[in-house]
């Protein structure tokens, strides 16, 4: 027993002496490889590879906040605009709150142009809840063709858009008849719409567009003035479309346009509108203009302008062609050649030339050209008085040639001609009037009796008027003043003026055109009991074809008178021209034509400012002077 326990200690000793050293075999083997491991690793690390990743990550970090900071940056500033307006597309609804355009007014103050209130429809699509049914119930009381009500259906279904117009300015009554309907998402709002005194304006005053913006005319000329600013209402919503009782509510109040002051006479032009309306009906033409002008200032009274529609009526919607179409005036020029031959003393009243009926100019030549007089005679004697009162074509071209071209040219540039006016009318022609230098063959002589050039009836006014005012240019007026948002007015300047013929030179020839009226071509312009001067033009319209003949051989006329009144001391110059009366009678004439209209205008304008002749004028009294033959 004793044998064996000692055998088995034996083995436990030898057993744990192994196990010890196994043990310390592999802690010294574990402890050598650690060992060398630790070594290595200390070995391979760098410190420059360490702080190179430590700025790698400062940049990275750095490059990341400054992002985050642009970023914050942008939000508060350039892009604060865009989400501020993403909010209050999502929470608010805006409506915009039209400015009221200012009107127009006469010389008194008396409405010429007016808004006049409407209520413009519109919808939201974001609060539309039956697009399809909102639609079909608003075509059937605006009679919408299914076409129209499709779009508007599909409109209506784009959540996207927050405003879509139903009825832009509609009558208040189907207005309200929509909006009874109580559909969801569907509003209006007060907007103002455009108004005329008289029809007849609308040549003059012109037009607006549906949002209220000048398109023409005065209305475009003076946009700045009279559009005033929109104003809008910003309200905030919830999920349900409805007004949040304590949400903010921001507004900005529109602020109405100014108003247009001007030189018209409202009772002057209806009536001038109504007498140049009947003339151009009965004479079948195409159209007709007449301009009443102020003789000392230059203030227009009245500016009528008809024309045939297409559908062959008659109106004022072809826009104020007497400012921006120009025609050879025809025999109205002679009185610009003649005054300017006196105005140089190169002929008086009673320089006598021999007048042939018929003249060839230039023969031989590609410019020849066959003059022929205004009434068939043989080789006469006229004074510069009977060539004038017979409106005699050769009798002028005389008289013209005791000047040389540029002399004659310069004159008619002092006119008017060749420039446009000072009230600088939207679209305004200034006419055609070549340098002297550029005349060729025929345009040397047909210019004094008035071809070679055009004119509007805005300049043929003016330059006729040169006479009346004592010979002195003054630009026509048309507008006397405006008056801002504030009410506070301000005057326009007055007129421009300049020399062009001598009093004295003016005065002959208020003589001799007075015997226009009384003895010649003008005897339809007179008026009992009180002289008028004037002088007749009739003009043959120049065709696409280059000549004064039309396809089938025929003649188109253009014809016109201006005068004045009383001759004595003018306070009235009048235009009136007839575009293409019936040229199968014998009202395709100036004097027969255009003169009848002055007469009547005259006698509104008599009637309406009180005019009185001078002490002593009677009109045209006795008989024809000798000197100037049996007239025709």
């Amino acid at each position: 027993m004793s044998q064996f326990v000692r055998a088995s200690r034996a083995n436990r000793a030898s057993y744990t002496s192994n196990n010890r050293r196994r043990a310390a075999e592999i802690t010294y083997r574990t402890s050598g490889v650690m060992s060398k491991g630790y070594d290595s690793f200390t070995k391979d690390l760098k410190g420059g590879e360490m702080r190179k990743r430590i700025f790698v990550m400062f940049v990275v970090m750095a490059a990341v906040l400054s992002a985050l900071g642009l970023r914050v940056a942008l939000l508060q500033t350039v892009w604060a605009g865009d989400y501020r307006e993403a909010s209050m597309f999502q929470r608010t609804r805006v409506v915009t709150l039209r400015a009221e355009r200012g009107s127009i007014l006469d010389r008194d103050g008396r409405e010429l142009a007016l808004p006049v209130p409407t209520r413009t429809v519109f919808a939201d699509p974001r609060s539309v809840i039956d697009p399809v049914g909102t639609a079909r119930a608003i075509a059937g009381i605006l009679q919408m063709l299914p076409q129209a009500e499709a779009d508007l259906a599909i409109k209506l279904q784009d959540k996207t858009s927050s405003f879509v117009y139903i009825a832009r300015q509609a009558d208040r009554d189907v207005a309200n008849t929509i909006l009874a309907l109580g559909l969801k998402g569907v509003s209006s709002y007060r907007e103002s719409g455009r108004a005329l005194t008289s029809s007849g304006l609308r040549a003059l005053v012109g037009r607006t567009d549906i949002d209220g913006v000048g398109i023409s005319g005065l209305e475009l000329k003076y946009q700045d003035i009279l559009s005033g600013s929109d104003g809008r209402i910003a309200r905030e919503i919830n999920s349900s479309g409805k007004s949040i009782a304590a949400g903010v509510s921001d507004v900005t109040e529109a602020v109405s346009g100014g108003r247009l002051v001007t030189t018209i006479d409202r009772t002057i032009q209806f009536q001038v509108d109504g007498i140049l309306l009947q003339q151009v009906e009965r004479l079948a033409a195409r159209g007709g203009s007449a301009i009443v002008m102020d003789s000392k200032t230059g203030e227009i009274y009245a500016m009528s302008n008809i024309r045939r529609n297409v559908d062959g009526t008659y109106g004022s919607d072809s826009g104020n062609f007497s400012a921006v179409e120009a025609y050879e005036p025809g025999s109205v020029g002679k009185v610009f050649s003649i005054a300017a031959a006196i105005n140089e003393g190169t002929v008086d009243v009673t320089t006598s030339f021999k007048v042939p009926g018929v003249q060839l100019f230039d023969e031989g030549t590609q410019w020849e050209y066959k003059v022929t007089d205004a009434y068939p005679h043989g080789l006469e004697d006229m004074t510069v008085r009977k060539i004038i009162v017979d409106s005699s074509n050769l009798g002028t071209v005389l008289i013209s040639r005791t000047l040389d071209s540029k002399k004659n040219h310069d004159y008619l540039s002092a006119f008017g001609f060749g420039s446009k006016t000072s009230i600088q009318y939207p679209g305004e022609s200034r006419g055609l009037l070549k340098a002297a230098k550029k005349w060729q063959g025929t345009e040397k002589i047909t210019f004094a009796y008035g071809y070679g050039y055009t004119a509007s009836g805005l300049q043929l006014i003016s330059a006729v008027n040169v006479v009346a005012n004592d010979g002195v240019y003054v630009s026509p007026k048309l507008v006397a003043s405006t008056v801002d948002a504030k009410g506070i007015e301000t005057l326009t300047a007055p007129s421009a003026t300049h020399d062009v013929i001598s009093s004295s030179t003016a005065k002959t020839m208020r003589s001799l055109m007075t015997d226009v009226v009384c003895y010649g071509t003008g005897a339809l312009a007179k008026m009992q009991g009180m002289s008028v001067a004037g002088k007749t033009g009739t003009a043959y319209k120049l065709q696409d074809n280059g000549t004064y003949l039309t396809a089938e051989g025929s003649r188109k006329y253009f014809a016109s008178f201006v005068g004045f009144l009383p001759a004595n001391n003018p306070r009235m110059t009048v235009l009136v021209s007839i575009d293409e009366p019936d040229p199968s009678t014998r009202d395709r004439f100036g004097g027969t034509a255009a003169a009848p209209v002055f007469a009547r205008i005259g006698q509104v304008l008599i009637n309406e400012l009180d005019i009185r002749p001078e002490s002593g004028d009677v009109g045209c009294v006795g008989s024809r002077p000798t000197e100037l033959g049996p007239g025709h």
